[in-house]
């Protein structure tokens, strides 16, 4: 895996990829790393999409291959550094259980407001997190900032509210701007359930009526507990719904010769 650095040194995404030809949602990823290189104030190439589809052809994807049907079997690690170099990096996209997801609540990161949200260099705190959510015999880590949800790790929580809206926490308070996020809340909002920003506390988690975690590297996955208590109702309405839209994406997917998206 490509290594942790300091936050300013580079900006990076986790690209969901076949193992030949295919992206998918590059463009997407292209873009958030060309807004988020901008704030670390990092240049990026106009033509970064060309680039890593170009040099897509030399790298060859891990012996290992996830079989799971609602994920894609690798991922592309793409990663721009603060000289201009683009390095790309096939790695397996790991397994999850079939079960909803256990989770504890650990403090975030503390990040000045530049690097706040941003896929930036420094991320071994992440890795730091999932690794003490295993220690205590957990899946994921939630982090929290002054008692208010910042993010997962490596994943983007989402919360269905009993008011009927689904809740994800602000990236203006320090969360990522979520891909994930973003390629399901247009199928989440046409078949009735209206996504929207917040402060998400503790208190409201446990109050939910169900709760979701998503990202490249996971797909969509159910979150039964946080802290051994509770959430909601696992694999309800928003699960289902959501995984449905995550399907519809990962079918998307084209040809890079036809314009990958």
């Amino acid at each position: 895996m490509i290594g942790s650095d300091g936050p300013d040194s580079s900006v990076w995404s986790a690209i969901g990829w076949d193992g030949g030809n295919y992206l998918i949602s590059s463009e997407l990823h292209f873009e958030r790393m060309i807004r988020h290189a901008e704030r670390l104030g990092l240049k990026c190439p106009d033509d970064l999409s060309d680039r890593v589809f170009s040099e897509l052809e030399g790298i060859a994807p891990p012996e290992e291959r996830n079989e799971s049907g609602d994920q894609d079997p690798y991922l592309l690690i793409v990663k721009l550094s603060s000289s201009g170099n683009i390095v790309l990096e096939g790695a397996v996209n790991r397994s999850w259980p079939e079960r909803p997801l256990s989770a504890v609540s650990l403090s975030a990161p503390v990040w000045d407001e530049g690097i706040r949200g941003t896929k930036h260099g420094d991320y071994q705190p992440y890795r730091d997190a999932r690794e003490v959510a295993i220690s205590n015999g957990a899946d994921i880590g939630l982090l929290f900032e002054d008692g208010n949800l910042i993010d997962g790790d490596r994943c983007a929580p989402l919360l269905l509210d009993s008011d009927g809206v689904a809740y994800h926490p602000r990236h203006s308070d320090g969360a990522l701007d979520s891909i994930s996020l973003q390629v399901i809340k247009p199928f989440l909002e046409n078949s009735g359930i209206p996504v929207r920003g917040a402060k998400i506390t503790l208190g409201m988690i446990m109050r939910c009526s169900e709760m979701i975690v998503c990202g490249s590297g996971m797909g969509i996955k159910s979150l039964g507990t946080i802290d051994s208590r509770k959430i909601g109702n696992a694999k309800g309405r928003l699960f289902s719904l959501a995984l449905e839209g995550w399907s519809r994406r990962l079918k998307s997917s084209k040809p890079t010769e036809e314009g990958e998206i």
